[in-house]
């Protein structure tokens, strides 16, 4: 088996490790040759890759790969996907199998009510809308192949590094209080479980890979301040405070996102909720990274 990762970052490399074993080639694609040196040494082959072409050398890596996971966030259009249109089939002549990591963005805003892979799409932000072309782009491959083609839409990823607690150390956390909001979360080493079981079972389709608990944001905040034990921040008003255009709009879509699809194929969160996986990483002393 040879795993190849496009956009092998922060999720990429939880799948990694969760490919990772006897007989597995594992293999991943980073923009810049200062991130290649870290993949190299969590044990994954590192290839640059820029989104635009090729170098032989991953051409060539190519040729043998049998699960290609896709974790680059599309432009105006995939990068990936408009490159192999035009040469996908001898490109990757031993393809088995293709993931591709998406977002719950894709549905929209559903005034928290509970949704499920059958809701219809509603996105709101431009990248949600090019989230959803490239999944369409993706499937479609798939199709063409005739090999299963999975789409893992994923809610708000952290695990350690990425965290509660980072951000109270930081002194980056907010309590921002927003009526009735709720988000779920995803801990990224279930990403990687997910993607590996679904390859592992040759599933194709949509996936929704996120936890059981979808809850206010302000909860995991301070959730994670008791662990600590330390004070929580104050608490903020959404309407007033200041925040990124690209923050803003993630508190404008609200929704409980089910995995019960998942689970119905047989998966298994380690993480299911936050409290319980925060108090992992708290205990683990692995939350810094």
């Amino acid at each position: 088996m040879h795993v190849m990762i496009f956009g092998c970052g922060y999720s990429g490399t939880a799948i990694a490790k969760a490919f990772a074993g006897d007989g597995v080639r594992v293999s991943g694609t980073t923009r810049s040759t200062e991130k290649m040196e870290a993949l190299r040494r969590a044990g994954i082959e590192a290839f640059l890759f820029d989104g635009e072409t090729m170098e032989e050398d991953l051409v060539r890596a190519l040729a043998d790969v049998t699960n290609l996971v896709q974790s680059i966030a599309p432009g105006k259009a995939d990068p990936l996907l408009r490159l192999l249109d035009k040469e996908g089939a001898s490109l990757l002549p031993r393809l088995e199998w293709i993931g591709y990591l998406s977002t719950v963005g894709v549905y929209g805003d559903h005034k928290g009510a509970w949704i499920d892979e059958e809701t219809p799409c509603v996105p709101v932000s431009g990248r949600s809308k090019e989230r959803l072309e490239a999944e369409e782009g993706w499937m479609a491959m798939g199709r063409e192949r005739g090999v299963p083609a999975a789409v893992l839409r994923l809610s708000g990823i952290y695990g350690p590094g990425r965290n509660a607690f980072c951000n109270l150390e930081k002194g980056t956390a907010r309590r921002l209080i927003k009526k009735d909001q709720v988000f779920n979360r995803i801990r990224v080493e279930d990403i990687g479980a997910a993607a590996r079981f679904l390859s592992e079972r040759g599933l194709g389709g949509i996936y929704n890979v996120t936890d059981d608990r979808p809850g206010p944001p302000q909860d995991v905040i301070v959730e994670a301040a008791r662990l600590m034990g330390v004070e929580p921040p104050p608490e903020q008003a959404f309407e007033t405070a200041e925040l990124t255009p690209m923050a803003r709009s993630f508190y404008g879509e609200n929704k409980r996102v089910s995995n019960a699809k998942l689970k119905a194929a047989g998966f298994e969160f380690s993480f299911p909720d936050y409290p319980m996986s925060l108090a992992q990483l708290w205990r683990d002393g692995r939350w810094r990274g």
